[in-house]
Formats: C-alpha cells, structure tokens, sequence
C-alpha cells in the first residue's frame, strides 16, 4: 500500500482517529463505559478542564459515539448525561485491546491497576482475533491488506 491508501478518505483506521484518537477523548470513552455519564462526574474523575471535556464530548456527538439525554432531578433545572449510541458501544473491544496493551508494555512494577471481568460468571475479559474461518490469530500471523471493491468508487 502506498501513501495515498492512508489518507483520511481512504483508511478506516484514520476515519476512527479521527474521532477517537486523542488522549481526553479516550479516557472520556473510558469513563462512560464505566458508567459515568453526567458531565460533572466526568470532569472530577478524570481532573479535566471543562472547557476541553465540552470540545471532546462535543466531537463525540457530532462523530456519532454518544448522545446528549436530558434528565432533571426535583427542584433542579434540565441537566444532561452523555450516553453511548450503538456506534459507541462498538468501541468497547477497541479500549479492551489499549488496556490489554498497557498491562503488557506499560504496567508499573506492581502490576496492571484494574482487572476487567465479565459481571455474570467473573472471568477476565480478553481481546483475541479471529478470522473468518474461526482461526485464533497470533502476534506471529501475516496479515494481508487487499482493496474491496468500494476502494475503486473513492477519489
């Protein structure tokens, strides 16, 4: 593949940073998967400027990741909560895979922080790949990038 096949228009990896590929707006994706959905939750647990939380939830709604929901406690004026759209949702493997990554490469002398598990049995959640054919992909595997026929329709 030459330069060209990475461009923004042409790679999905690049369309998806393009959304997602900044530092606060990973960790932001990481807050709502653990539940945090109200702005002022999110700002205290990750000690963020309001200013750039608002940009980057901003970005996420516009890219499709999250929904801004009105909720009003008694008494109090209309607020928001951020929720992950489906689109969203579909990025839970993608922060599994960073996770698993800096538990690997970057954990400090004790150890990974957190252990992810599934609620309903309590086993450890782990990313693996996979073809089609059902085989177990390894660090050790070739992959192989071909063009699909919607390559031949982009400029």
């Amino acid at each position: 593949m030459d330069a060209k096949e990475l461009d923004s228009v042409r790679c999905s990896v690049a369309r998806t940073a393009a959304v997602v590929g900044d530092a606060w707006t990973v960790l932001v994706l990481r807050d709502l998967f653990r539940g945090h959905r109200r702005f002022d939750d999110i700002a205290a647990n990750l000690d963020i400027a309001r200013n750039v939380l608002t940009r980057r939830l901003e970005a996420l709604i516009e890219g499709g990741i999250v929904v801004r929901v009105p909720y009003r406690e008694p008494g109090r004026r209309e607020r928001h909560e951020y929720q992950l759209t489906d689109a969203g949702r579909d990025l839970r493997p993608v922060l599994q895979a960073m996770l698993a990554w800096g538990d690997e490469h970057r954990a400090g002398p004790d150890g990974p922080p957190v252990r992810v598990e599934h609620h309903g049995c309590g086993g450890q959640v782990r990313v693996e790949m996979r073809c089609t054919e059902g085989h177990l992909l390894t660090r050790a595997d070739t992959l192989v990038t071909l063009p699909t026929p919607s390559r031949t329709t982009l400029p």
